[in-house]
């Protein structure tokens, strides 16, 4: 069976429908999954061509897939590989399966604001590939209060009153099949809330019996990462690596820390002893992201941490 990533290139864009789908999202207190509101609208074949072009362009990009991680960075030439399941992906596919004529865009109230948008294309055969893209300044009403639209035409500037909204060229992530293969982290993140998501995971991190009961006190862990976006992120990956359930792990951070230049207390029951100060080593030790060079000796912080089998 072929990998999504062969899926999308040997998908024929070119000669595929196009349909531009917009979309609201709110994101309500309590509720771990976002609500999505979307409407699709027509598209001239000019523009549909644009679209087509700029979406070959951009799988031409990908040279490499990458296994989505929560400190993991794809560059220029890579996509991140999430499954589909593991976001809320399907409540967007579930608004788009038919372009039903309920759900087409009817004023321009049902379209401003929209938050991000998804060129759904399909295949002569059937098949369908799904681009999303968060939305520009373009789409925000607010944004355009105080400007005056200007056009360029006849070797000059003349008076726009046509709303207009930018399609970029590039593109967030792909849905393909059952996988996205993600070209820009954080907006994947932002549309698909994988930030809440990373709020109820880390409560859950906090709530483990084997995780809290290595702290004297579990609060200043909380207060440390609140909301932060990226403490959520080397939260989560502590909790993957799952080190601190290692006894002998455990152990040996607490003989070794001080050679490795750690700024961590124990209290007599061995219990780590956490303030604002030392919560970012707190971190850097349950990740094992500080490292000694047997070569040089010197002593680095790395991002992350690949074994390698030798």
């Amino acid at each position: 069976m072929p990998s999504a990533f062969e899926t999308l290139q040997a998908f024929n864009i070119e000669n595929s429908e196009v349909k531009v789908w917009t979309f609201k999202k709110n994101q309500y207190t309590g509720v771990p999954a976002p609500t999505y509101t979307g409407h699709w609208v027509d598209t001239s074949d000019e523009l549909d061509q644009a679209i087509q072009r700029a979406l070959v362009s951009e799988r031409a990009r990908i040279t490499e897939v990458l296994d989505y991680g929560i400190l993991s960075q794809n560059n220029e030439g890579s996509a991140l590989s999430i499954k589909l399941d593991e976001t809320h992906g399907e409540l967007i596919l579930e608004k788009i399966a038919d372009e039903i004529q309920d759900r087409k865009v009817k004023n321009l109230k049902e379209i401003n604001n929209s938050t991000f948008y998804v060129i759904k294309t399909v295949a002569q055969n059937g098949d369908k590939i799904f681009a999303v893209r968060k939305t520009d300044d373009s789409w925000r009403t607010k944004k355009l209060v105080g400007l005056i639209s200007a056009i360029f035409s006849d070797d000059g500037l003349d008076l726009n009153e046509e709303r207009s909204f930018n399609i970029s060229s590039h593109v967030d992530f792909f849905i393909v099949g059952d996988e996205i293969l993600i070209l820009n982290k954080q907006n994947f993140e932002s549309i698909l809330s994988y930030k809440q998501a990373h709020l109820e995971d880390f409560k859950q991190l906090t709530e483990e019996p084997d995780f809290s009961v290595i702290f004297s006190e579990i609060n200043t862990i909380t207060d440390y990462v609140s909301e932060n976006k990226i403490r959520l992120r080397r939260a989560l990956a502590i909790k993957e690596k799952g080190h601190y359930k290692d006894p002998v792990f455990m152990e040996n951070l607490r003989n070794n820390f001080a050679d490795f230049g750690l700024a961590l207390e124990f209290d007599p029951q061995n219990k780590l002893i956490v303030t604002p100060e030392t919560c970012g080593d707190v971190f850097t030790a349950l990740l094992d992201h500080r490292l000694k060079s047997p070569f040089s000796q010197n002593i680095y912080d790395v991002q992350d941490t690949a074994s390698v089998a030798v």
